[in-house]
């Protein structure tokens, strides 16, 4: 959470893009399906280096439906881009076998409200998993809890 916070502080996701779309139609080479929808800082932003992975297993939380956590490639990987999941994501978890490695992705956080507009991105056109065009991100800012 540290990490999607630093970015948020700096003003980084401001003018970035929804620019992926994974649903159970469009990752036909993937034995592990998953729905998801992905976002990140604009191309022209330069980010922070990556952070350590904060596994699932020492966090104990879980991918359910509304998560949030953040893309990596591999361990220790994840810098800016970050995702919603559509429904329960177990093989996102560690142990999950959505990466090779089996060491999940780090979840931070649960969409309280707004999980029909991340339904509603999810359906946008795509390329691939690529939406077309990209759903750009007006700004993201801290408020204050109710």
């Amino acid at each position: 959470m540290e990490n999607f916070l630093r970015y948020v502080d700096a003003g980084l996701y401001t003018d970035g893009a929804f620019h992926r779309s994974v649903r159970l139609d469009n990752q036909p080479q993937s034995p592990v399906k998953i729905e998801v929808i992905q976002a990140g800082i604009a191309a022209e932003k330069r980010g922070f280096a990556p952070i350590a992975l904060e596994r699932t297993r020492t966090t104990g939380l879980k991918h359910v439906n509304g998560t949030i956590s953040m893309a990596r490639s591999g361990p220790d990987s994840a810098t800016s881009d970050f995702f919603f999941c559509i429904g329960d994501q177990t093989e996102l978890d560690f142990g999950g076998k959505r990466n090779p490695d089996g060491q999940g992705f780090a979840a931070f956080g649960l969409t309280l409200r707004g999980l029909d507009v991340i339904r509603k991105i999810q359906q946008q056109a795509v390329q691939g998993q690529t939406l077309r065009p990209p759903i750009r991100i007006r700004s993201i800012r801290r408020v204050e809890a109710p």
